[in-house]
């Protein structure tokens, strides 16, 4: 997969985002904002780890085959935290409904996975008059 030439003028806390690719884990977890980093530092749970995991197989196997299109990875996991080796990929969240479909870009970096699939929709409510309850339904027309 290529990357956007956008991507290189990216910068998060003074880094560039080929710099936040080759940096280890303990350098990133120091760039975070406080909430993140008492997360990753005190461990990924199991279900984060294994979606890790997945996200890096998807990977490998996109290079391998040689896709253009990034691989869509399927997750219930909304509180991984968005790192640098996510990004190019395109993940599934689900919702509490359905899976909602989130290319993750450099600017996501430190956000958590759900904020990018809400679990609530604004109400819209149907018509006013004959239609507007289940009751009105059974009323005959005049």
């Amino acid at each position: 997969m290529e990357e956007p030439a956008e991507w290189a003028k990216f910068r998060y806390r003074g880094r560039t985002f080929n710099e936040l690719k080759m940096i280890s884990m303990d350098e990133l977890i120091s760039l975070l904002p406080a909430r993140q980093r008492r997360s990753l530092l005190r461990g990924l749970t199991p279900a984060q780890r294994k979606l890790l995991e997945k996200i890096r197989r998807a990977r490998v196997k996109a290079s391998k085959s040689g896709d253009k299109k990034p691989p869509l990875v399927k997750t219930h996991v909304r509180d991984m935290i968005v790192l640098p080796e996510m990004v190019g990929m395109t993940i599934a969240i689900y919702n509490g409904k359905e899976y909602v479909p989130v290319r993750i870009v450099p600017e996501m970096i430190g956000h958590y996975l759900g904020e990018y699939s809400p679990t609530c929709r604004q109400v819209t409510h149907g018509e006013p008059g004959l239609k507007a309850t289940r009751s009105k339904m059974f009323v005959g027309l005049k």
